[in-house]
């Protein structure tokens, strides 16, 4: 493999690692304060759709990154009502949005641009485009750190960008402040919180909102960042090998950065290397474009039970009296 291809490869793992970035961030939140999502997903599907159609209907795509933000929190919101104040199933409430959401992206997609479910497709400020460096060119001479600068480091549009930054962001969050110190407690003894006068309500929903938050940078990625637009169910499972990654991260930013462009390298080897021949033998396109998933189950089999989640995870709090 020469110089070209790897940083081509390393540059496509990048940006293919973005939204699953977002999304284990987002879960990481949540189930650090004691809230299980499976919904990501849904969020995600959500936010991409609401993206793409405001950024379609305005031309700003910006305007379609706040709206799908909003869309995102929305379902967050509605997500945290059912976990914590109606204490319900959060596995439950996780999936029943997922379904939510995809029904709906494809029923209100139809009806409103009658392409299938699909958004128009997006140019110019309509998408988030590649921003480059000063000194590209002058250094993209210079022999192997040249490429590297032009191909690797610059070039990808802000939201890659954003999503690198978010993983010390969310460090210095969770182990540096008294939110953090809280929130991590809230999700390993709700109850000790509660007795210290802090409310267990307040920082959950926290979590849960900072989770639609992260989710709905990852939706308007997909549609108005990696791609032109939205196409149904284009998250494709993105979401759960989010939560895969998380697992295989030990609920820990930095591991998730490298699980999530260890997911994202995958999938670019799976695109680029689509019908390639072992001697005699033809891979399956099939193959390659299933390894981010046959990843997802080896990590869920083999580390799922070594990874030890928060201990009040999943569990709604009821205050004794």
């Amino acid at each position: 493999m020469d110089l070209d291809i790897a940083i081509q490869l390393m540059g496509s793992s990048l940006r293919l690692a973005t939204p699953l970035l977002l999304a284990c961030l987002a879960g990481l939140f949540s189930e650090r304060a004691g809230i299980f999502d499976i919904g990501l997903e849904g969020k995600m599907l959500a936010a991409a759709f609401t993206a793409g159609a405001f950024a379609a209907v305005s031309g700003s795509a910006w305007i379609g990154l706040l709206a799908g933000i909003a869309a995102s929190m929305v379902l967050a919101l509605l997500h945290g009502l059912a976990s914590i104040t109606l204490k319900g199933n959060q596995l439950i409430s996780g999936v029943a949005i997922n379904f939510l959401a995809s029904g709906l992206t494809a029923l209100i997609g139809q009806n409103w641009f009658h392409q299938g479910g699909q958004t128009p497709q997006l140019s110019g400020s309509g998408r988030f485009l590649g921003v480059q460096w000063p000194l590209t060119e002058t250094i993209g001479q210079i022999p192997v750190i040249g490429p590297v600068y032009q191909n690797l480091i610059s070039g990808h549009n802000i939201l890659v960008y954003l999503a690198l930054l978010t993983v010390p962001a969310t460090w210095w969050v969770l182990f540096r402040t008294r939110f953090g110190l809280r929130l991590r407690a809230v999700g390993e003894n709700p109850g000790a919180v509660d007795t210290a006068g802090v409310s267990v309500v307040r920082q959950r929903y926290a979590a849960v909102l900072i989770c639609g938050l992260l989710c709905g940078v990852a939706g308007a990625y997909l549609s108005t960042g990696m791609s032109a637009g939205f196409v149904r169910e284009m998250t494709a499972g993105k979401g759960f090998i989010a939560l895969a990654a998380l697992i295989f991260a030990k609920w820990r930013p930095w591991p998730a950065l490298w699980a999530c462009l260890l997911f994202g390298f995958l999938e670019a080897v799976g695109i680029r290397y689509q019908g390639i021949s072992i001697g005699s033998l033809q891979v399956p396109v099939q193959f390659m474009q299933a390894l981010p998933y046959i990843l997802t189950v080896v990590i869920l089999a083999g580390f799922g039970g070594k990874a030890i989640p928060p201990r009040a995870g999943g569990r709604p709090y009821v205050k004794e009296r």
